[in-house]
């Protein structure tokens, strides 16, 4: 009886080490696959050019005499 106990006991070590090399194996491919999407993440920022720069006189372009016609209505008094 003392060796079946001592066998079960064995099985179980040996599953619970195989348990943990498979984790061990799934967070390492985790791992590396998120470092590499980092790394080509920082890399299209880094080359994509920056279309707001475009953008910064615009409020310059704008045509202020829009609002300095006067309203159709005060006209009608």
């Amino acid at each position: 009886m003392k060796k079946i106990d001592e066998v079960a006991v064995v099985k179980e070590d040996e599953c619970v080490e195989e348990a943990k090399n498979a984790f061990l194996s799934i967070a390492l491919i985790v791992g590396i696959i998120t470092i590499i999407v980092g790394i080509c993440v920082a890399v299209y920022k880094y080359l994509t050019p920056d279309y707001l720069d475009d953008f910064d006189d615009f409020d310059d372009d704008f045509d202020d005499s829009f609002f300095d016609e006067e309203d159709p209505v005060e006209d009608a008094e």
